[in-house]
């Protein structure tokens, strides 16, 4: 009885050991949610299989798939990441960059901020502000850019003290929409995003005063045929068209 117990539970280790290996694994940076999300449908709506979706910080998936987190495309918010995974022997190739992301400011509605794009109006808000929100630099393009805007304009001491950091931009967003923060950094693409926008109001910034956000992906070494035809996809008219729609340019 003892032996086809252990059979059985052997047995089902290996089923899902089976069911994993046959899944796509796809991580996401987090500021893609949204667009992605339907981006995803339009994919599966060509007869393709289900995929398991992580959202998460670029930097963080890095770092487990260093450690050897079995994702077969990582869907980056920058290029260091993806291209660091590359120089560790981690991808088939350096990938490609599939889009360039703007950086936005939102505020939560009933904060009583308006946000104006000037940089004086924008001083103005940061000193009004309880907490200003950020993704961790260190972990998420969009937090260092944000750094690199703040420091660029001449803002970074009226918000260093009052910055909270999130582990990604969804994090960050949260923290404004919540009302954990009456303002924050985050990507246009979540600021234009419907749940955002219900909560929030947001202005673009400078963009001469961060680094381009080029957003690269790449294939993991090993990845299978649906991996591929993803990243293909989303390389195609019908995928450059979601992601412009979300604000987001495309090469």
């Amino acid at each position: 009885m003892r032996l086809l117990r252990l059979f059985y539970v052997v047995l089902l280790m290996l089923l899902a050991h089976n069911v994993m290996a046959q899944t796509t694994m796809v991580a996401v940076a987090a500021n893609m949610k949204d667009a992605f999300g339907e981006i995803a449908t339009a994919f599966k709506s060509t007869g393709k299989p289900d995929m398991r979706v992580v959202y998460g910080s670029s930097g963080n998936f890095t770092a487990q798939i260093l450690n050897g987190a079995p994702f077969n495309l990582l869907i980056a918010a920058d290029e260091h990441f993806p291209l660091q995974l590359y120089k560790n022997g981690k991808t088939i190739d350096e990938g490609t960059v599939y889009a360039i992301g703007k950086l936005a400011l939102i505020a939560k509605t009933t904060s009583g901020i308006h946000l104006l794009e000037s940089q004086t109006e924008i001083a103005k808000v940061i000193v009004k502000a309880n907490k200003v929100a950020i993704a961790k630099p260190e972990l998420a393009p969009y937090g260092r850019a944000a750094v690199e805007y703040l420091k660029a304009e001449g803002l970074w001491d009226l918000a260093k003290d009052k910055l909270v950091y999130g582990d990604n931009i969804g994090v960050a967003t949260t923290y404004v929409m919540t009302g954990a923060a009456d303002m924050g950094f985050t990507a246009l693409s979540l600021a234009k995003s419907s749940d955002v926008a219900k909560e929030t109001s947001y202005v673009l910034v400078n963009p001469k005063s961060y680094e381009p956000i080029k957003q690269r992906m790449v294939l993991l070494k090993g990845a299978p045929p649906e991996a591929v035809d993803l990243y293909r996809f989303m390389q195609s008219p019908q995928a450059k068209s979601i992601l412009q729609k979300y604000g987001y340019a495309t090469p």
